[in-house]
């Protein structure tokens, strides 16, 4: 009678549950915005939630948020004079407020829950996804604000209720603004029910019965736009997403956003068009102006209007597009465009920007172009304009050098050097030997890559009313290119700058030092040779200027040094000119070398005056020397040097069979790959190196060659894997006998599926026993076109297969795909038996099972005593108990824990068994 009782209790209150709570919630997230100052740690939570405008007995006025730190509060809604605002098609969106202390940093989990859902969604727990609380969540962190600042999770500027059209493309953008600008990226994860678990049954909407698999939802982890390629079941879906916030690296926050789509059948209804820009990217001070037009294929009226970081920016937003959204106030704030037009329609994006908007990632903003076709709503595109802001260049950079050192100047005052809250950060000086004269791209901020070395991390010094530096490390005779970046930052409580951010680089200046010693500008292979090689070295005379003669008089001596191996200094040759004007240009060719195997390296050392001491060395410089690594078919060829003039540009040259060497190709780079070649044939090969000091009064191209080189190509490279399938058993539903245990594996031949590949003679097979184990070789198939294999392992069918290729020369590929396949283990128990020796079912056994290693059952009597327990997964229970003492005639229950063979090793079934077993004795 009790069990009765409480059961009609349980009822009742399943009854009651459902009209109380009804079907509510559609979607919604949590964002934070951290109070100032920051070590306050006082932050306000945001709860924003979508719910069914028509389930008025389930509208909540407050919802409960928990702050992660034990402390849970009822929050009342704020929009719509505390009711919410209605935006059409039953969608009510709901703004709940509150803001709350910590007692330390930390990493908090800040919560929602309500009881319900709507009902309808055919992705969670369908029929009945009203029965499934609704969970949001976002886990924030309390940053260190002495070092790394405030910190703020983004918003979410794009509503999460969307619509799609069956058989029709569909997209959704995020549009996430970060204020802290710190990088984002998205990622597709299950709706919540609760705290960090899933709801129950939940299906991505792509493999919903009806719709095609093959057409997944996908999101973009960088833009955080969602695709759906080709819904085919009408209805409603949830989808949920994570968007994770970096700060110099390290993820910081995880925002989770629940979003719902409509899946209408809009007949032969066509979406809205769209056009306008992708991205763009302005110096900061300009404006941004484009245009957007919309239209309707099928003559429908349309309504166009934008929603982006750049409208709710507290310096100089951007205000002149027609339509702004402000959720808070009801209606929404609608300048111009709130009604539905005739298309084309097109609208002037416009955007006075400022030195506070420079910031390393883009601002977004998404274009909305939407149909009438549904109640206030109907089929929309969207289309995403990324908006990149970036730093003004330093202005007329300057550089005058002297014998010791180079002064570095710039214009100030800087444009943006009196940014709002401190945000322009200085200057850094960027330094490289030779010039980049590479064009300045708007898109293109900072001096990565471009092979320029920050010799200044930060400096606003200002001398003579313009920005300086002064360049101490430096060396004589070498070219010295300059660039200067402004730098931006958002700094700490204390100072402390992050989220820094480049400005465009300025334009170069080169400069070079007094030139009061000889420049070296060949060093060029003449003759390739083991014994009698060749090279020819030539340098220049000092600037007559730079070197004064008066106080440097004659005689002039240029000694010639080679530089060997361990820094053995050797001088070579020795030349002589009693006046200056005597001491012109001079070469020497350094014979007899081994110019086949070595690289030599040379300097000049400088005398005036029969000084003892040279006055000087010229910088050392090296031959080009040419490496080549043969592989199938190939040469790839490399060079390196090591030259104070910079190398621009290297011709290829190639012996033909008459033995004379023709021009094959051209490189920027020190390498180049010379394809389509007959394996085993000799190849040989130079390099014609073309450089530059990049200053006026030096010879220009500087031309010098490598020694000469040959490779032999020849087939190192592998075959491409084989792609790997595994059937047994499991796949086909059939009894576990003996004979059945066993895995087929079929594999695609590399020969058939690859391009390069198709030489393949053999394949090696591997085989692990449970994942994560080290594979062990089982065999080799000789033949390259029997591409099936049968393999019966020790113990069950589980393990993991893999599959390599060999080609005609033994080269082997990588492994295939790793397919790992499972036991399909089963485990039923009967529910009677009879213990009563007549020789049929005196005991207690399952029926026949598979893969089972052992169990763990408790059987018990009516008043709950245990009366039997085993491991034993064959049971053969007697019907007696731990004493041996026959067990009366009656029911009796049982739990069993279920330990299977799986290729992940033992494994307890996620399901426990429980039951009855009736024990009947005087049955025959």
């Amino acid at each position: 009678m009790k069990y009765l009782y409480l059961l009609l209790i349980v009822f009742l209150f399943s009854g009651i549950s459902n009209d109380l709570f009804a079907t509510h919630n559609r979607a919604g997230e949590i964002t934070i915005r951290q109070i100032e100052p920051c070590d306050l740690l006082m932050i306000e939570a945001t709860i924003t939630t979508y719910t069914k405008g028509s389930s008025v007995a389930a509208d909540r006025d407050t919802l409960t948020l928990c702050w992660g730190d034990g402390f849970c509060e009822q929050v009342p809604r704020m929009n719509g004079g505390g009711n919410g605002v209605d935006i059409g098609n039953d969608v009510k969106i709901n703004i709940y407020q509150s803001t709350h202390t910590y007692s330390a940093r930390g990493k908090y989990t800040i919560s929602m829950t309500d009881p319900n859902r709507n009902g309808g969604v055919l992705n969670v727990n369908p029929p009945g996804s009203d029965n499934v609380p609704f969970h949001l969540q976002t886990t924030y962190e309390f940053l260190n604000n002495t070092f790394t600042g405030c910190n703020n999770t983004p918003q979410l500027l794009q509503p999460p209720i969307d619509f799609a059209c069956k058989g029709q493309k569909f997209s959704h953008d995020v549009n996430a603004y970060d204020p802290d600008d710190d990088s984002l990226s998205f990622h597709l994860v299950t709706p919540l029910q609760s705290l960090d678990m899933n709801v129950p049954n939940y299906t991505f909407p792509s493999n919903i019965a009806g719709n095609d698999p093959t057409t997944e939802v996908t999101l973009d982890e960088t833009t955080g736009v969602l695709c759906w390629e080709n819904p085919q079941v009408l209805g409603e879906y949830n989808v949920a997403m994570i968007i994770v916030s970096y700060r110099n690296g390290s993820p910081i926050d995880t925002v989770l956003r629940d979003m719902q789509i409509f899946v209408e059948d809009c007949e032969d209804n066509q979406p809205p068009t769209i056009e306008t820009i992708d991205e763009i990217c302005v110096i900061a001070g300009e404006t941004v102006e484009f245009t957007v037009t919309g239209d309707d294929p099928d003559g429908d009226q349309i309504r166009l209007s934008a929603l982006g970081a750049p409208f709710i920016l507290d310096v100089s937003p951007a205000s002149d597009f027609d339509e702004i959204w402000d959720p808070f106030v009801t209606p929404p704030v609608v300048s111009l465009g709130s009604q539905y037009v005739n298309g084309p329609t097109t609208q002037v994006f416009r955007w006075n920007t400022t030195c506070e908007h420079i910031r390393k990632n883009p601002y977004t903003v998404v274009f909305r172009v939407v149909d009438n076709v549904f109640d206030t709503s109907g089929l929309a595109v969207l289309k995403q304009v990324r908006i990149y802001v970036v730093g003004p260049p330093p202005l007329d950079v300057q550089a005058d050098a002297t014998s010791e050192f180079v002064d570095v100047t710039w214009d100030s005052p800087y444009i943006c050097e009196n940014a709002a809250d401190d945000y322009f950060g200085g200057f850094s000086v960027w330094r490289r030997e030779g010039s980049n004269p590479f064009p300045i791209d708007n898109c293109e901020p900072g001096l990565d890559g471009r092979g320029y070395t920050k010799i200044v991390i930060e400096t606003e010094e200002i001398v003579d009313g313009r920005y300086f530096f002064r360049d101490n490390d430096v060396e004589r005779g070498r070219t010295y290119c300059y660039r200067v970046l402004a730098k931006f930052a958002l700094t700490s409580q204390t100072g402390n700058p992050f989220n820094e951010v480049e400005s465009l680089p300025s334009n170069e200046v080169c400069v070079q030092l007094s030139r009061d010693v000889p420049l070296l500008i060949n060093v060029s292979v003449d003759e390739t040779e083991t014994a009698n090689g060749e090279m020819f070295v030539r340098w220049t005379k000092p600037l007559a200027e730079d070197l004064d003669t008066l106080l440097n008089p004659g005689p002039y001596v240029y000694e010639l040094i080679r530089i060997e191996s361990g820094g053995n200094q050797i001088p070579i040759a020795t030349f002589s000119a009693p006046t200056f004007s005597e001491a012109n240009d001079t070469f020497f060719v350094d014979t007899p070398i081994n110019t086949e195997d070595n690289q030599f390296f040379y300097e000049v050392a400088f005398y005036v005056n029969n000084e003892i001491e040279p006055l000087g060395f010229s910088n050392d410089a090296s031959s080009v020397f040419l490496n080549i690594a043969s592989t199938d078919e190939t040469n790839n060829l490399s060079w390196d040097f090591d030259t104070p003039w910079s190398n621009f540009e290297y011709h290829i040259f190639r012996q033909n069979t008459a033995g004379v060497f023709d021009s094959i190709g051209m490189s920027l780079e020190p390498n180049y790959s010379d394809i389509g070649l007959v394996n085993g044939r000799e190849y040989c090969y130079y390099i014609r190196a073309l450089g530059s000091y990049g200053v006026d009064g030096l010879p220009s191209p500087l031309i010098n060659l490598s020694q000469e080189e040959c490779g032999i190509p020849l087939d190192t490279i592998p075959p491409c894997p084989p792609v790997l399938t595994v059937r047994n058993l499991c796949d086909e539903d059939v009894s576990c006998l003996e004979e059945t245990l066993e895995n087929r594996l079929s594999w695609a031949n590399p020969n058939d599926i690859c391009e390069d590949t198709d030489d393949v003679v053999t394949y090696n097979i591997f085989y692990a026993a449970t994942e994560g184990a080290d594979f062990e070789f089982i065999t080799t198939i000789e033949n390259s076109t029997d591409t099936n294999f049968v393999h019966v392992p020790d113990m069950g069918i589980a393990g993991c297969y893999a599959v390599t290729a060999l080609d005609t020369f033994l080269n082997e590929s990588a492994f295939s795909n790793i397919f790992c396949v499972d036991n399909c283990p089963t485990y039923v128990l009967p529910n009677t038996f009879t213990p009563n020796a007549d020789g049929e079912n005196d005991a207690f056994i399952p029926y026949p099972y598979c893969f089972i290693s052992r169990i763990e059952m408790q059987v018990y009597n009516r008043w709950g005593a245990v009366v039997f327990t085993t491991e034993d997964p064959d049971i053969n229970w007697d019907g007696t108990d731990a004493n041996g003492n026959d067990l009366p005639s009656g029911t009796y229950y049982y739990t069993c824990h279920v330990f299977e063979e799986r290729v992940a090793g033992i494994v307890e079934s996620p399901v426990v068994l429980n039951g009855h077993i009736d024990l009947l004795r005087g049955a025959r």
